[in-house]
């Protein structure tokens, strides 16, 4: 997979809700890393969708986060996520599903092997997925590069979609890493 591109690029933020992030390890790093990709996506106009599973359960998305969302989460039942992204056609640029989340073993993992195998790209952040367990966020993370998924971090998808530091955004959207 070539570098990540803000103008090829889909954020897909995957069940970070309210009575589920108290359980998950490391919960305040997950939502810190996903606010800044949900800001630095926002600035750089990159597409972001919300999942929510079964928000009548689990409640809504952490207020955090919920206030920078520019769209209502998408509600479901299934692990795997039923989302449709733009695919590659011979006269468009093929979208990268870029995704963060709740939980990597779980719906995360669910959803990006679903996408693998639909033929979209997709790229894992790793320091912004979590589960109850580190060694069952570990060994999903290990097993979604198994199977064809790129793995990231937080920085890098940024400086990625921003590509150049003469990017105009670029001075607005370092900000967010530091």
């Amino acid at each position: 997979m070539p570098l990540l591109s803000a103008g090829s690029s889909v954020l897909l933020v995957i069940d970070l809700q309210e009575r589920l992030m108290p359980a998950i390890a490391g919960a305040a790093d997950v939502v810190e890393q996903c606010s800044r990709l949900i800001r630095a996506a926002t600035r750089l106009e990159v597409p972001v969708t919300t999942t929510e599973q079964d928000p009548d359960k689990l409640g809504p998305t952490v207020g955090p986060l919920a206030a920078l969302l520019p769209a209502p989460a998408v509600a479901k039942s299934t692990f795997a996520a039923d989302l449709s992204f733009p695919t590659a056609t011979p006269t468009t640029t093929p979208t990268t599903v870029v995704v963060c989340g709740c939980e990597a073993h779980v719906c995360v993992q669910s959803t990006v092997l679903a996408l693998r195998a639909s033929g979209h790209g997709v790229a894992v952040v790793a320091d912004a997925v979590g589960s109850r367990s580190p060694a069952d966020r570990d060994a999903a993370v290990a097993r979604m590069r198994d199977h064809g998924v790129d793995v990231v971090t937080t920085e890098m998808v940024v400086f990625e979609w921003l590509g150049t530091s003469r990017n105009p955004a670029f001075r607005e959207v370092q900000k967010l890493i530091k």
